[in-house]
């Protein structure tokens, strides 16, 4: 019996900025249903990576297979189309319009549905509640908190049931007691699909079925938490760094 095809697959896949190798020769399958967590020191080259997974982005050199498309030959509309329909993203800016309510924001996500407005406005709407803020539809961005304005995100990447989540940073901005309330909120939404996601949290790396380390552009490390610990290369330092920061802070 054949393996079941991968979620994603990048072979040998670079992208230059000029002369600089922002991602350089990555080779990286995720399989369905995994959590994948990205990790590295700043500039590192792990967004530009998720920006190339999440096609936002093409690589210089190489190949990436999505959800069985070879991505390399689509056009910008059909990659946008793929990116609508296939991706949620929750970025650590929410990138939500000023100008348009709650609720307005959240249908956007819908965009190349196709489903006619009264569908969409109840999935949207129940979308909303699944984050808890049903209660601020009508309001517009500037009301409401960071953390709020992270759900309302996190909403719009989920509405249309995605079969890949892709997530940058989307807690990093946020207080301790808010990015608690947004990762609870992430952890059942993220059950059973394939979750991409640049991490910081402690607990997140710990909670990943498999961990990268990008460093240089390059995929220096990867495989579980433990493995990784047991390893004791960039991913340990890096997580040491941190428990004893948390540690000194009273914070286990």
């Amino acid at each position: 019996m054949s393996a079941p095809e991968p979620a994603a697959a990048l072979t040998s896949v670079t992208r230059f900025f000029g002369s600089v190798r922002a991602v350089d020769n990555v080779t990286l399958t995720v399989r369905r249903g995994d959590y994948v967590s990205i990790m590295g020191r700043s500039g590192s080259g792990k967004s530009t990576l998720l920006n190339v997974m999440g096609l936002l982005d093409r690589p210089t050199l190489g190949h990436y297979i999505l959800d069985g498309i070879d991505t390399g030959s689509l056009s910008n509309r059909e990659r946008a189309l793929a990116r609508g329909t296939r991706l949620g993203f929750v970025f650590q800016a929410f990138h939500l319009l000023p100008r348009l309510t709650v609720l307005e924001n959240v249908l956007l996500g819908l965009a190349y549905s196709g489903l006619p407005r009264s569908r969409r406005r109840t999935m949207a709407q129940r979308a909303i509640e699944r984050v808890a803020m049903g209660h601020r539809t009508e309001a517009y961005p500037s009301t409401l908190s960071g953390g709020e304005r992270q759900r309302i995100s996190i909403a719009r990447a989920i509405l249309h049931n995605p079969r890949i989540l892709i997530l940058d940073e989307a807690t990093a901005s946020m207080d301790t007691e808010t990015e608690r309330k947004i990762q609870a909120s992430l952890n059942s939404l993220v059950k059973g699909r394939t979750t991409i996601i640049i991490a910081h949290r402690l607990s997140t790396l710990r909670d990943a079925d498999y961990l990268v380390v990008i460093d240089e552009g390059k995929m220096a490390e990867s495989g579980t938490h433990s493995e990784l610990i047991n390893k004791k290369g960039i991913y340990y330092n890096l997580y040491k760094i941190q428990t004893d920061a948390l540690k000194n802070i009273g914070v286990e």
